[in-house]
């Protein structure tokens, strides 16, 4: 590269700063962010070369503003805020915050920093996959808080109705609390007019209407029937919006695995034992499509979280847990070991050997997850998918 930028990003301004290879000011610029913003921005970028010799250091991985760096040729690097911070440090002489001057650390730092890798364009699919993956789980956590709310309500006034079926966000669940929504109504119930309900619902659990019946009657509620009418109006509000939650996560499972039928990596991921529908669409979206991004398989572990750190001086040397990871990247593996070790029967020898060592089941896991993690760097960069012939020969060799 023959210019290096600094990019302070903010929601209302940007701060721009670009050195040349001796360091000295090629221009400084503050931009709005809106369109005749991002324009100023790219005039200014323009004049001061070929795009792909001028590198601009951002403290974000995705996002407007990154998409456009990347569209005009570009090369972008994304600095971990937590690098950032204590770099900016040693250009202050006092305690003080300035856009011009984390622009500017952000642009000799580039300069100074020779083995950064830039982000890589993604294709139009893998960058629709991406977004659908990491929106579908804002709802999936907005539906976890709406389940908690809704048992915080039931618990003080309906406790009878979370000891029947196996969760609050059951279809069978919440036709219950709209048919029953007070604990009036349900104690009337009996096992025969409970038994057409759970027929009416296709009920396939194993309890049968008379121990359920038994367990409405166990917990009593509230005798205050005014705090009953004011809580069923809080409740169905929530079933309401546990509903429509649900239904908004039918959709976007439909609409990733229409993404992925037209990704051409998609069949590696889903080879892998223990990966449905969410886990091949995260790993493939969070692990992306160019193969120049993780060199080795150290690499891939340490983005998931899965390699250790180590700290040494002189004779001393710890090994601790690695916090600084792809977050979704390191959740979705979790999820996929607790599946595999279930499945596979050399990752369930291989979890119980670990444990046997004395480590901790998470740690018993992530060590797991790291054999796993070899496998499919493998098959990834080599664009395989995995054979499960090979599986014990394979696992050994991991």
């Amino acid at each position: 590269m023959e210019v290096f930028v600094g990019l302070d990003w903010g929601e209302q301004h940007h701060q721009v700063h670009a050195l040349d290879g001796g360091g000295a000011t090629r221009l400084s610029l503050r931009v709005p962010h809106d369109r005749s913003g991002l324009e100023r921005l790219r005039v200014g970028l323009a004049a001061l070369g070929n795009p792909s010799e001028v590198g601009v250091a951002i403290e974000r991985r995705e996002g407007l503003l990154v998409d456009h760096l990347l569209a005009w040729g570009h090369p972008v690097y994304p600095v971990n805020p937590k690098v950032a911070a204590p770099a900016r440090e040693g250009y202050r002489a006092a305690p003080v915050k300035s856009d011009v001057l984390d622009a500017f650390a952000l642009a000799d730092l580039l300069r100074r920093q020779a083995a950064w890798r830039p982000l890589r364009p993604s294709s139009a699919t893998h960058a629709e996959l991406q977004a659908l993956v990491r929106d579908r789980e804002r709802f999936v956590i907005e539906h976890r808080r709406l389940q908690h709310q809704l048992r915080a309500i039931l618990e003080t006034c309906y406790p009878a109705a979370t000891k029947l079926f196996s969760g609050l966000d059951r279809a069978i669940s919440l036709s219950f609390l709209r048919r029953y929504p007070t604990p009036a109504e349900a104690e009337r119930l009996t096992a025969h007019r409970l038994a057409r309900f759970l027929a009416r619902q296709g009920y396939t659990g194993r309890t049968a209407p008379e121990v359920l019946v038994h367990r409405i009657r166990a917990h009593a509620g509230t005798p205050n029937i005014g705090v009953d009418v004011a809580r069923a109006r809080a409740m169905l509000a929530l079933v309401d919006l546990l509903e429509q939650v649900g239904r908004v996560l039918d959709e976007y499972a439909a609409a990733i695995a229409g993404v992925l039928e037209r990704h051409p990596d998609a069949a590696l991921f889903a080879s892998f034992p223990g990966t449905g529908l969410v886990t091949t669409a995260t790993l493939l979206a969070e692990i992306g499509e160019d193969r120049t991004r993780f060199p080795s398989a150290g690499s891939l572990l340490a983005e998931a979280g899965l390699a250790p750190v180590t700290r040494q001086s002189g004779s001393s040397r710890r090994v601790g847990f690695r916090y600084a990871a792809n977050h979704h990247l390191r959740a979705v593996w979790r999820q996929w070991m607790l599946t595999t070790i279930r499945i596979s029967p050399w990752t369930r020898e291989a979890y119980d050997a670990a444990r046997a060592r004395g480590q901790s089941h998470s740690r018993a896991v992530r060590s797991v997850g790291a054999r796993w993690g070899r496998i499919l760097w493998r098959c990834w960069l080599d664009r395989q998918t995995y054979d499960p012939a090979l599986d014990r020969r394979v696992a050994m060799a991991a």
